[in-house]
Formats: C-alpha cells, sequence, structure tokens
C-alpha cells in the first residue's frame, strides 16, 4: 500500500467534500432525526460505494485511454461546470 497516494486521496476527497451539497444533505438529514449514526452510516456507506465504482471506472479506462487524455477530459468536465454554473449566477442577477 502506497500511503503518499492514500493521503493525497483523502486530502483531496475531504477538501472537495467540504461544503458540497452531499455534505449539505447529510447535514439536512441528521439535523432531521434523532439516529445520527444511522445517517452517518448512511452517508459514509453511499460514499464508499461512489468511490469503489470511480475506482473500477477508472482502472477500466485506464486500459483503454492514455491517462493524461483522463486528466484532460476530467479538468475539462470541471471547467464547463463551472462555466455552466457561472453564466446561471450572472444570468439570474
Amino acid at each position: 500500500m502506497d500511503f503518499k497516494i492514500v493521503l493525497t486521496t483523502f486530502w483531496l476527497v475531504f477538501l472537495a467534500e467540504l461544503g458540497d451539497k452531499t455534505q449539505l444533505a447529510t447535514l439536512a438529514f441528521s439535523a432531521g432525526t434523532t439516529s445520527k449514526v444511522s445517517v452517518f452510516i448512511g452517508s459514509a456507506g453511499a460514499l464508499v460505494v461512489t468511490s469503489a465504482l470511480a475506482v473500477v471506472l477508472g482502472d477500466l479506462l485506464s486500459r483503454h485511454l492514455p491517462v493524461k487524455a483522463m486528466h484532460i477530459a476530467a479538468g475539462g468536465g470541471f471547467v464547463v461546470i463551472g462555466a455552466l454554473m457561472l453564466a446561471k449566477e450572472l444570468w439570474n442577477r
């Protein structure tokens, strides 16, 4: 196991998840129930499953596409999503 990759992945996902809609949904569920442990288990389980799917999909794609192309596509996707969100905010002023 490569602990440098573990720590890098942990911090990148941790920072990416701060304040996103998944975390806000978990916050809302937690506020609306007395079973905080159940909300934590459900939320953590969902993140584990989606992360596992991402790892499997990344492995499959890397067998057919160069890693650099995958990085460019992922970065381009984030730029497009950001531009669309910015355009929506500017349009609704």
